[in-house]
């Protein structure tokens, strides 16, 4: 039996995207079969779909690293047919097929009840990028950060990472600075509770090792000089969530804001953070997050669209989440 899918193949012919035809019988191994109803495009899928970064480490490929869907059948002992299931990382679109397909098959190990708040669309608006947000969100919380220590930076708003980002800390209490190089997204960046809207530019060129303090806290998922600029305007005390490379893995910075003003760097990796941790974060995602603002920031496209929607998000023309329904 086949099932549609997005399909990456590189050989002599090149590197290519498309959709297809793919045997179910050349699924990789798991003990979870899912029916798949939803999955999403993130930054890294666009790095996938195109070629742009070498995300891909087999061929052929079913990019998507997260999806949410109904198990179908299974061996491993906390899932069974019928069960609604998240997933969101573990290599699955880079070195496991993805979930930007009708079907896919994994380790139950890596699956995440679906919180009883969200629907399958709703998981997928949320998705990997508001995942990570949360986990973000998290760390910072876990540091000892509060609202009464000063505003919270969020660097790529308009993005997917950034608008979850910016709609929990302004939902948590903070006054949340957004930083976007997209003007005309000002109305909506508020509509998610940003309080102040500023340039990119301002912190996307190279600047002094120390700089004025601004916030509190920061969510960059940016890097680069971005987050170079991030720190060296963090208050004393303060921390910066670091969780994208949208402008760079790079980090041009100098020690001078970590033994100078004690701020901290906290690395978020959403891909192989342990259970406990993503049980939590969607927990907290189905406790803080506001769905209509999760409405507001999405959109959905069909399977087919795939391509397109990973090429628009590497040129920064995505606002929010896409959504693409598997049909």
């Amino acid at each position: 039996m086949s099932f549609k899918a997005i399909r990456i193949d590189k050989d002599e012919q090149g590197y290519r995207a498309g959709l297809a035809d793919f045997a179910e019988a050349d699924l990789m191994e798991g003990d979870v079969t899912v029916a798949v109803s939803h999955s999403t495009i993130n930054y890294k899928d666009g790095l996938a779909i195109t070629g742009k970064s070498p995300v891909v480490r087999r061929f052929p490929m079913i990019p998507g690293i997260d999806f949410a869907g109904v198990v179908e059948s299974s061996s491993h002992a906390d899932w069974k047919a019928g069960d609604k299931v998240v997933l969101n990382g573990w290599g699955v679109g880079e070195t496991h097929l993805g979930g930007l397909a009708q079907k896919a098959r994994v380790k139950g190990d890596w699956l995440v009840r679906l919180p009883d708040a969200f629907s399958p669309a709703q998981a997928m608006a949320i998705g990997t990028a508001g995942y990570t947000a949360m986990l973000a969100v998290m760390a910072l919380e876990a540091h000892g950060a509060n609202p009464q220590h000063g505003p919270a930076l969020v660097t790529g708003a308009a993005g997917g990472v950034g608008s979850v980002a910016t709609a929990l800390l302004a939902a948590r209490g903070w006054t949340v600075i957004a930083s976007t190089g997209r003007a005309a997204e000002a109305d909506y960046l508020k509509s998610l509770g940003a309080a102040e809207i500023i340039d990119r530019a301002e912190l996307s060129s190279p600047g002094r090792p120390l700089g004025t303090e601004r916030w509190a806290v920061c969510v960059d998922s940016v890097g680069s000089h971005t987050l170079a600029n991030a720190l060296a305007q963090t208050k004393y005390g303060g921390a910066v969530a670091a969780c994208g490379l949208a402008q760079g893995m790079d980090l041009p910075a100098s020690v001078a804001p970590f033994i100078l003003r004690g701020v901290s760097l906290l690395g978020i990796d959403s891909v192989m953070a342990p259970q406990a941790r993503r049980r939590e974060a969607w927990r907290r995602l189905a406790r803080d997050l506001d769905v209509g603002k999760l409405a507001a920031m999405t959109q959905t496209i069909p399977l087919a669209g795939a391509m397109q929607a990973g090429r628009d998000i590497l040129e920064g023309k995505v606002r929010g989440r896409v959504v693409v329904e598997i049909g």
